[in-house]
């Protein structure tokens, strides 16, 4: 039975959807089998994998809606091995529409509750804020990784997060887990850089995971190919990065299984 990963942080910029993108496209060079479900309304994980955005149809708006099954807004990628349920900025309207809705916190847990069994992961994209959709992603999830960029603002809003996964653990969603909290943007040659890498590691020890994302040109070149960085350049640092960070997710759930 697949495991479904909410990948969530509600300060913009922190690479959540570097993270997403670049860990479906390594679990799949892994053999494994992926979705990727887009729940950002910028839709940037559906361009990063190469999908016209203009041109989506069916997506996660139709998937929470209930108005589509979710076999229905799932399309193919380039990428070996991962699917996508691709996003649109239609998707802005759901946390309006969901407002007077009955159980709304569950929309997406019900509508995904059948993919399950068909894939290894599935990962969920979340948008830059907790409202409404990154809500519905995280009731939807077992766990969920946490991007931390090594900047000075990086530990600012994290408790902040922090309260919403607890409060979400006692209300919607008791299983709900910390998958992992991920180091990004590093630059070793800044002081800056090393020493939120220590700051992180001393208050949440094993919580963090050992791969460290580093700051990388073709990294941030990818996505406007509409590549991941395996496809773009496997040899490059940020592939090896994500490569590793794969490895450790595998065998994270092989021991817990």
């Amino acid at each position: 039975m697949g495991k479904i990963i909410a990948i969530a942080n509600q300060k913009g910029g922190v690479g959540k959807t570097t993270t997403t993108v670049n860990l479906a496209a390594s679990l799949g060079v892994l053999e494994k089998k992926v979705l990727l479900i887009d729940a950002d309304p910028q839709a940037n994980a559906t361009s990063g994998l190469g999908i016209d955005v203009d041109s989506i149809e069916l997506g996660t708006y139709q998937l929470i809606e209930h108005s589509k099954s979710a076999a229905e807004t799932i399309i193919h990628t380039s990428s070996p091995n991962v699917d996508l349920i691709p996003s649109h900025i239609d998707l802005v309207a759901i946390e309006i529409e969901l407002v007077d809705k009955e159980e709304r916190e569950y929309m997406m847990k019900k509508a995904i509750a059948d993919l399950r069994n068909s894939y290894d992961y599935i990962l969920i994209d979340c948008a830059p804020s907790l409202g409404l959709l990154t809500l519905n992603a995280l009731t939807a999830a077992d766990s969920v990784i946490i991007p931390i960029q090594c900047e000075y603002f990086a530990l600012e809003g994290l408790g902040k997060l922090l309260n919403t996964i607890k409060s979400i653990q006692k209300i919607h969603n008791p299983d709900l887990d910390i998958e992992g909290m991920l180091l990004t943007m590093y630059d070793s040659r800044l002081r800056l850089s090393n020493q939120v890498v220590e700051e992180v590691r001393k208050h949440f020890g094993d919580m963090v995971f050992d791969t460290i994302i580093q700051r990388n040109v073709r990294l941030s070149e990818a996505p406007s190919y509409g590549e991941s960085i395996i496809k773009y350049d496997a040899s490059s640092k940020g592939a090896t990065n994500y490569l590793n960070m794969a490895n450790e997710v595998v065998q994270k759930n092989k021991q817990t299984v």
